[in-house]
């Protein structure tokens, strides 16, 4: 036991003393590698800290507003929508194209066809509806569904212009999409009550209940009909018996 000892101790002196001579002949040492202390860890019954949250969706950052007007327009620009004997021609309509916020909540380009003595006024709408990050489903003229209401209606479709009749009763009367002087927004979130004929579209249904609000949706106090106050324009949602809740008009027919 006592020589085992003794050898041991040998062999480390020796050593030590090895050392001691190269630290004192050789270069400049090299560098060693040090071990890292491991993490400390959170008390029991502390959560660890977490990195800081990732910003919400509806607040992620946003491309500017910018708008982009198109015009005077030609009878190839709008060919299901238009036709001859319709109350304003082609050249007195202007095509805006503009980014809008989706469901997403990402921004999205949308085309917006209107009268162009509102072109202005329509701008400031949807660009007050993009910074208030307004939901629109999607934003088409209705010449994509080939001039059909209903099916423009249907795929919850933004627009304006649209050369047809009134849906009203009494005798035949242009609406006021015809002149490009009303726009109908989110359709289904905001569907049209037609008395006696039900809901358009059908799938506005499930929004007949005006109380229960909800994303996209049109309702007093709220951004979309405030937006459209502003400039002067009535809405359809105001109508006794047959409101139309997606509709906004300059003159509020």
């Amino acid at each position: 036991m006592s020589r085992l000892f003794t050898i041991v101790s040998g062999t480390a002196m020796a050593a030590l003393l090895a050392a001691g001579c190269a630290s004192v002949n050789a270069g400049p040492p090299t560098a060693r590698t040090v071990a890292k202390a491991p993490a400390a860890r959170p008390a029991a019954g502390r959560p660890a800290p977490s990195a800081s949250p990732a910003p919400s969706p509806s607040k992620a950052p946003i491309p500017r507003f910018s708008a982009k007007v198109s015009g005077p327009l030609t009878a190839h620009d709008v060919p299901y929508s238009w036709r001859p004997g319709c109350p304003v021609p082609p050249r007195e309509l202007r095509a805006i194209y503009m980014p809008y916020i989706g469901f997403d909540r990402a921004a999205h380009q949308g085309e917006l066809i209107v009268n162009a003595s509102v072109v202005k006024k329509v701008i400031k709408v949807f660009a007050r509806l993009y910074r208030a990050r307004f939901p629109i489903r999607q934003m088409k003229p209705v010449d994509a569904y080939h001039g059909s209401d209903p099916k423009s209606m249907a795929a919850d479709n933004t627009s304006g212009f649209n050369c047809r009749r009134a849906v009203a009763p009494g005798p035949p009367q242009w609406s006021m999409h015809a002149y490009g002087l009303a726009i109908d927004v989110n359709t289904v979130q905001n569907p049209y009550v037609e008395a006696g004929a039900g809901v358009q579209p059908p799938a506005g249904a499930a929004y007949l209940n005006r109380s229960d609000i909800r994303r996209g949706m049109a309702y007093p106090g709220g951004v979309l009909v405030k937006a459209f106050t502003a400039i002067g324009w009535g809405w359809g949602g105001n109508w006794s018996g047959s409101p139309d809740y997606q509709h906004f008009s300059s003159n509020g027919s």
